[in-house]
């Protein structure tokens, strides 16, 4: 049967019905250990009970009332986040692309409020990526995303991952801020050091620049800090997260100091959606469950273990992994085979990863994760280096 669904997706021929914690279940009864967790996002599992509770008791509420009344559980979540942050104030959205609009638009309003709108530009880095807007694909600069999509739009200036004196010489008078993800995610996994955070930050304070990150893949608890950005001891001035904060229900937000927010007044910026009862619920569960004593600890030892499993898994199978990348539960694999086929060979043995750039699968599970499920993920991973093994050889013979 044709789908009416816009081609867009290569999908993989399996849908599933519900999910039980770090498995789903398919419609004809299989179970699939799930280490993409939707691209990140379901931080806490599928079907917690906590997170279930809150949207059902909120759904028998009020679903939706706009930003024109106040919202009481999106003034809760605002201060929760702000208390464990380094925000003084916070933007709800609807997704990881929106939040990362916020921050540009944050960033350029910023220094157009302090009588400088000439300073509208922001750089990036190659391999980032920050959604898929107009705006947010022209800040990622990857030309798979930009062709065919008319004129680029204009004020992102790109330089290579890691090169200071690019990024030097891209630094001019219309500046506005420096923008990068602590880990890249789409990118392949790669660990931006807390030497190179820590110089971004210096550049900024010297230049007059405001340091936006983005944390749509890596906060709320991925590495095993609440935002990745604190393993470096480096503070933000913006930044965007999404994805986990949720837990699968479709959120995102800006977060910001007071000084870097101080542009956006009454009506600079707005959203039907964001900040509605039904998805603040369901953000101050995921709260209830990340920063409960003890659980970003676990996702620390979880991490550790999984690492270390890995780093034997990649000793086993030279021929297949290259190397492991990632921090906490954001790990990757980069492959000697194709990353693609690898997923499909993992997908056989029923475990569920999820290819980036660079040749890399990442592994994402869901933070609730434990030694069980770790240990069942590497006898399915092993079962798929051999199997990329055997053809290999039959293509070689």
């Amino acid at each position: 049967m044709t789908s009416s669904l816009l081609p867009t997706y290569a999908r993989a021929k399996v849908s599933f019905e519900r999910g039980e914690g770090a498995w789903l279940i398919a419609r004809d009864g299989s179970r699939y250990l799930d280490f993409g967790a939707g691209i990140a996002v379901n931080s806490v599992g599928h079907g917690h009970p906590h997170l279930v509770a809150a949207l059902t008791e909120q759904a028998q509420k009020v679903w939706h009332v706009s930003n024109l009344f106040e919202v009481p559980e999106a003034e809760r979540l605002a201060q929760r986040l702000t208390e464990a942050s380094f925000a003084d104030v916070v933007f709800f959205a609807n997704s990881g692309a929106e939040a990362n609009e916020a921050c540009i638009k944050m960033a350029r309003k910023y220094h157009a409020a302090g009588g400088h709108p000439e300073r509208y530009r922001i750089v990036t880095f190659e391999g980032a990526f920050h959604g898929r807007t107009l705006a947010t694909i022209a800040a990622g600069g990857q030309q798979k995303y930009i062709e065919g999509f008319g004129p680029k739009v204009e004020g992102f200036d790109q330089v290579p991952f890691g090169d200071l004196e690019a990024l030097k010489s891209a630094i001019t008078p219309e500046t506005a801020a420096l923008m990068i993800e602590p880990i890249q995610g789409e990118g392949g996994l790669r660990v931006v050091s807390h030497e190179w955070l820590r110089t971004l930050r210096s550049l900024c304070d010297e230049h007059g620049l405001l340091l936006i990150m983005d944390e749509v893949q890596t906060g709320i608890g991925r590495t095993g800090k609440l935002f990745a950005h604190e393993w470096s001891g480096v503070t933000p001035d913006i930044m965007s997260s999404a994805k986990g904060i949720g837990g699968g229900f479709p959120m995102g937000a800006c977060l910001a100091t007071a000084e870097a927010a101080r542009g956006m007044t009454v009506g600079t910026h707005g959203t039907t959606f964001g900040g509605n009862p039904l998805a603040m619920a369901v953000g101050n569960a995921v709260l209830d469950v990340i920063l409960a004593p003890g659980f970003l600890d676990h996702v620390r030892q979880t991490g550790l273990l999984l690492k270390q499993r890995l780093a034997a898994l990649k000793d086993r199978h030279p021929d297949v992994v290259d190397e492991l990348r990632g921090e906490g539960l954001m790990t990757g694999l980069r492959l000697v085979v194709t990353n693609t086929d690898f997923a499909a060979a993992a997908r056989d043995e029923h475990l569920l990863v999820i290819p980036a750039g660079d040749n890399v699968v990442r592994l994402l599970p869901p933070l609730t994760i434990g030694e069980d499920e770790v240990n069942a993920a590497l006898d399915k991973l092993e079962a798929a280096c051999a199997a990329m093994e055997t053809r290999g050889r039959r293509a070689a013979e």
